[in-house]
């Protein structure tokens, strides 16, 4: 079959090991369903991966890809959930130590099919397209998860989105908003300024930039270049949650006179649930928010796609069709 897979890791050239090309069928074992794949979307994950960050050696050649939107055996149309599992788990996926994303241990979604747990498979709402669809299981699943679930986010609240313009972020713009929250974000970037406020932001600033007021959260994927400006901009007893470190996991002042002086909640948050995903396009279904998408490439294009990702010139999200 078809596929977009890593050959060999290269943390200085990751676009070295990408391959894309012919892979053999997978085989479903027990307990497992074969999903026909119409969409799939790009993330910072499949070129950490490229990196040997989460990719193991020994686990080469593997398909890359977490998200995924297509056809189950019986023909219904359906949405992947990228977090497996181990199988004597129970509860919250997110919290099980054995736990891993397509394309870590088993191959992924940028293929013809993919092989996922049955309990991976979700049902899509007809009101959104394969596309879309494809765009939930990572960033938009990831920020559901930090606005209303760990950052326990409720209408009428102040969310400060740092970095707008990747998929988490567009994602933590257009929700919020719709959560009926007031909505600050942040870019070093002009136009993506507009476009954060196009999407429902209601003000924009540069990067680092002194806010109006102090907010109640700030939802935090980019790490070293803004973490001080994060915990500075948060109300006494506000939160930080973060799901991402983009920029460095290192800052240079963690903060930590402040963070302890006014209280402040540092939250991480990683992925989220089968149930949070099923929510999650109940949400979308009743709202009419969509995912802001950046691209749509045909998965034979797919070095193009990791091209643009690596060089920073994206808007929401890149997805490859098949």
């Amino acid at each position: 079959m078809f596929a977009v897979y890593a050959e060999s890791l290269s943390a200085e050239d990751p676009l070295s090991g990408l391959v894309v090309g012919e892979r053999p069928d997978p085989a479903s074992p027990d307990g497992w369903t074969t999903v026909t794949v119409k969409a799939a979307a790009l993330n910072h994950h499949d070129l950490f991966s490229l990196r040997g960050v989460g990719l193991r050696e020994e686990a080469l050649p593997m398909i890359l890809g977490c998200d995924a939107a297509g056809l189950d055996e019986d023909g219904n149309e359906v949405v992947v959930h990228a977090v497996v599992s181990d199988p004597s788990w129970s509860g919250d996926e997110t919290f099980d130590p054995k736990r891993s994303l397509l394309s870590e241990r088993h191959q992924g979604t940028f293929a013809d099919k993919v092989v996922v747990p049955r309990s991976n498979v979700v049902p899509k709402p007809a009101s959104l397209s394969f596309e879309e669809a494809a765009c939930l299981p990572t960033a938009w699943l990831t920020a559901y998860r930090m606005l209303f679930v760990r950052g326990e986010l409720k209408p009428g609240d102040s969310v400060l989105v740092q970095g707008a313009g990747g998929g988490v972020a567009t994602a933590l713009i257009a929700l919020a908003r719709a959560g009926g929250l007031r909505v600050f974000a942040t870019s070093r970037d002009e136009s993506k300024r507009q476009r954060a406020l196009d999407l429902g932001a209601h003000e924009v600033f540069e990067s680092n930039a002194r806010l109006p007021q102090r907010v109640d959260a700030v939802m935090e994927t980019v790490g070293k270049a803004t973490w001080s400006h994060s915990v500075k901009s948060l109300r006494p007893g506000g939160s930080l949650v973060v799901s991402g470190t983009t920029s460095g996991p290192n800052p240079d002042n963690a903060e930590l006179t402040r963070i302890f002086f006014l209280q402040l909640r540092v939250i991480g948050s990683t992925m989220g649930t089968r149930s949070e995903l099923a929510s999650l396009m109940d949400l979308l279904d009743v709202s009419g928010v969509r995912p802001v998408i950046d691209r749509v490439l045909p998965m034979t294009d797919a070095r193009d796609g990791f091209e643009a990702m690596a060089d920073g010139d994206v808007f929401g999200k890149i997805v490859f069709t098949r």
